[in-house]
C-alpha cells in the first residue's frame, strides 16, 4: 500500500536564495522518525540553473511498510510544461501540500493565481495543507490601492494565507523555521494525521472491493421483505358545537320559555344548556341554592334580570300541555330582552364569540351606552362565583374562554338527577339523563323521543343489550364529546352501542382506540394475551365496522406466525383465510427459502455469514 503526496509552490526566499536551507519536504523526510529512505530519481532534470528547481520525486517508507511517494514541483513553468503528467499527479494525490515563503509575495501570487485554480478543478475530497514558511522581515501593511502593485515584494500577511485556505477548505500552517519543532511536531503531526486517514480510507475501500469480488458458491441467505402497509384510519371531525347550536333552532325538548315584560313570548330554550354555562341560571332553576353559590353579584343579577311566573292565569297557559309544561320566565330588562335571541345563540354556540355578539347587539341597539350595558349583563351571567369580573373588553374576555365551553360544564350533569327528564333502566339500576342533550347529539334518540313511540311519552325507558358501564361511557361521549375506554373489550362494547344508536364518530373513536392498543403490544405480549382477535374481527364485521375489520385482517396477516398457532385461527372463514394467506408476513416462499438455507448450513457445517 502506498501514499502519494504532491507538493506545489516555492518556500524559498527569492532575495536570499544562496543562504536558503533545504526544502520543506526534503527536510521532513530526512528528520521524521516515521520515514526512512532517500531521493531516488528525478522526473524532470533541470540542473542547468539554480533559479529553476527541478520537479523531483522522493520515495521513502512510512510506518514501516507503507510506500511514500512525494512529487515536489516548486515552479509553475515546469508544472505547466507537461500538463498531462501534472494533471495525473494532481488527480492521483492522496494529500496536497501548497507552500510559499511569507517574505516572497511573488511565490504567494504564483500559488494563488496558477496552482489554486488547477487544484480546485481536480480536487475531490483530498486533504490540502497550506504551509507559510519563514519569519516576516517587514510587518508593515501593504498598500490596498487597486492600481498599486508596489506590494509585490512585501511580506504575505496571515490574513491572506487564511483566506486562501478557506477557499480550498485547507489546513493553514505557519512555519517560522525548518527546525525539529516546526517540521517534526507541527507540520509532521498534521501531515501524518492525513496520512493515517488516507491509509484507513484505502483499507476500507480494499475490504469493500474484496467483499464484492469474493464469490460465494453456496446458497445465499433469503432476503426478508417488508410487511404490507396497514390501512390508515381517518378520524371524523367533531360536530359537537353545531349539534348544541342546532338544538336552539329545532325547538325540540324545550323546557323553558322567556317572555317580554309585557308578557309576549320571546324565545324558547333548554335549562340544561343554560345551566351548563351560567350559575345565574343554576340559581334561577334551583339547581344550586344561594348558600352553595355564595356570590352576592350572581344573586343580584338573577333577581334583577329574571322572574319565574307560575300563574295559571298566564296568557297562553291553557294551550300548554298538562303533562310537563315549560317553565315561564319573565325578563325584567326590556333592552336585555330585545337582544335575548342573540344572547342565547351566543351561549348555544359555546359562549366564546364575543365580537360577533357585540356586533349583533349593536345592530339592534343604536346607543353605545345601551350596548355596553347589555354586554356587561351577559358577562355577569357567565361570571364564575367568587371571582371579580374585571375584564373590560370583549377581545380579552374571548381569549380567556375555551372554544369548547360545554364539554366540561355538561359533565356536571352526567348521571345526576338535576334537571333530568328521562331515566334509563339498565341491569336493574337507573341512569338519569336529559332529553335535550340526547336529541341534539343522537339522531336515533331524536327520532325516539319525538316520534310516535312509547319512549316519547314515557319517563322510564329500559335499555337492553348493553351493560351499565358501557351505556354510561356512551352518555359521557354525548355530554362531553370525549370518552376513554378502560381497554380493548370495553372499547368494542362501546363501539357496538354506538352502532346501535348510529353515532358514527364514536364508532371511529373506538376503532382508533382498539387499533392503537393492538399496535402498541410487543410480539411476546401479543402471543401471550387472552384476547380473541378472530372474535373481535367477527364482531366488527357484524356491526358494520368495515374499517376495523379490514385493519384486523391485515393485523392477523402481518402477525401470521403468532395467530396461526392459536386455536381461534381455525374459526376464520374461507374468504378470510384466503386473504390472510395471500398477505401473510413473512411469506410462505421466504420460510421455504429459509428452511433450505438452514439445511444447507447444517449440512456443510459452516457458519452463517449473516449471523
Amino acid at each position: 500500500m502506498s501514499i502519494h503526496i504532491v507538493a506545489l509552490g516555492n518556500e524559498g526566499d527569492a532575495f536570499h536564495q544562496d543562504n536558503r536551507p533545504s526544502g520543506l519536504i526534503r527536510t521532513y523526510l530526512g528528520r521524521s522518525p516515521l520515514v526512512s529512505g532517500d531521493e531516488s530519481s528525478l522526473l524532470l532534470n533541470a540542473t542547468s540553473t539554480v533559479a529553476r528547481p527541478v520537479f523531483t520525486e522522493y520515495q521513502a517508507s512510512a510506518f514501516g511498510n507503507v510506500k511514500l511517494v512525494v512529487h515536489d514541483c516548486p515552479v509553475w513553468d515546469i508544472f505547466d510544461s507537461d500538463w498531462y503528467t501534472s494533471r495525473n499527479l494532481i488527480g492521483g494525490a492522496d494529500i496536497i501540500v501548497i507552500k510559499y515563503n511569507v517574505n516572497d509575495k511573488f511565490s504567494f501570487h504564483e500559488v494563488k493565481d496558477n496552482y489554486i485554480p488547477v487544484i480546485k478543478r481536480a480536487l475531490n475530497s483530498v486533504p490540502v495543507i497550506i504551509a507559510a514558511v519563514g519569519t516576516r522581515q517587514n510587518e508593515e501593511l501593504p498598500c490596498t490601492c487597486p492600481l498599486c502593485t508596489s506590494d509585490r515584494g512585501s511580506c504575505v500577511s496571515t490574513t491572506e494565507g487564511i483566506q486562501l485556505a478557506k477557499e480550498l477548505g485547507a489546513t493553514y500552517l505557519e512555519l517560522h523555521s525548518l527546525d525539529d519543532f516546526y517540521i517534526g511536531k507541527y507540520f509532521g503531526g498534521v501531515l501524518e494525521y492525513f496520512m493515517i486517514q488516507a491509509l484507513n480510507q484505502k483499507t476500507s475501500e480494499k475490504m469493500k472491493k474484496r467483499k464484492m469480488n469474493s464469490s460465494f458458491h453456496g446458497i445465499r441467505p433469503p432476503q426478508l421483505e417488508q410487511p404490507e402497509k396497514m390501512p390508515v384510519l381517518k378520524a371524523e371531525a367533531s360536530h359537537y358545537n353545531s349539534d348544541l347550536n342546532n338544538l336552539l333552532f329545532c325547538c325540540q325538548c324545550v323546557d323553558v320559555v322567556f317572555y317580554h315584560p309585557d308578557l309576549k313570548e320571546v324565545v324558547e330554550a333548554h335549562k340544561i344548556v343554560l345551566c351548563a354555562v351560567s350559575h345565574v341560571f343554576m340559581l334561577l332553576f334551583n339547581v344550586k341554592s344561594p348558600t352553595e353559590i355564595q356570590d352576592s353579584s350572581i344573586i343580584r343579577t338573577t333577581q334583577d334580570l329574571f322572574a319565574i311566573n307560575r300563574d295559571t292565569a298566564f296568557p297562553g297557559a291553557s294551550q300548554e300541555s298538562s303533562g310537563n309544561p315549560p317553565l315561564r320566565v319573565v325578563v325584567k330588562d326590556a333592552l336585555f330582552c330585545s337582544c335575548l335571541s342573540d344572547i342565547l345563540r351566543f351561549i348555544y354556540s359555546g359562549a366564546f364569540q364575543w365580537e360577533e355578539l357585540e356586533e349583533d347587539i349593536r345592530k339592534k341597539l343604536k346607543d353605545s351606552g345601551d350596548v355596553s350595558n347589555v354586554i356587561e349583563k351577559v358577562k355577569c351571567i357567565l361570571k364564575t362565583p367568587g371571582k371579580i369580573n374585571c375584564l373590560r373588553n370583549c377581545k380579552t374576555y374571548q381569549s380567556r374562554k375555551p372554544l369548547w365551553f360545554y364539554n366540561t360544564s355538561l359533565r356536571f350533569f352526567l348521571n345526576k338527577p338535576m334537571l333530568a327528564d328521562v331515566v334509563f333502566e339498565i341491569q336493574g339500576t337507573t341512569v338519569p339523563a336529559h332529553r335535550a342533550i340526547l336529541v341534539a347529539r343522537c339522531e336515533v334518540m331524536a327520532a325516539m323521543f319525538n316520534g310516535n313511540y312509547m319512549e316519547a311519552k314515557s319517563v322510564l325507558i329500559p335499555v337492553y343489550g348493553v351493560s351499565k358501564e358501557t351505556f354510561l361511557s356512551f352518555l359521557e361521549y354525548l355530554y362531553t364529546d370525549s370518552c376513554c375506554p378502560a381497554g380493548i373489550f370495553q372499547a368494542m362494547c362501546l363501539l357496538i352501542c354506538a352502532e346501535m344508536y348510529q353515532v358514527s364518530r364514536l364508532q371511529h373513536i373506538c376503532e382508533l382506540f382498539i387499533i392503537t392498543q393492538l399496535q402498541s403490544l410487543p410480539s411476546r405480549e401479543l402471543a401471550a394475551m387472552n384476547l380473541d382477535i378472530v372474535d373481535l374481527l367477527k364482531k366488527a364485521k357484524f356491526h358494520h365496522s368495515d374499517c376495523l375489520s379490514t385493519w384486523l385482517l391485515h393485523f392477523i396477516a402481518t402477525n401470521y406466525l403468532i395467530f396461526s398457532q392459536k386455536p381461534e385461527f381455525q374459526d376464520l372463514s374461507v374468504e378470510e383465510r384466503s386473504f390472510v394467506e395471500k398477505h401473510r408476513w413473512p411469506s410462505n416462499m421466504y420460510l421455504k427459502q429459509l428452511a433450505e438455507y438452514r439445511k444447507y448450513i447444517h449440512s456443510r457445517k459452516c457458519r452463517c455469514l449473516v449471523m
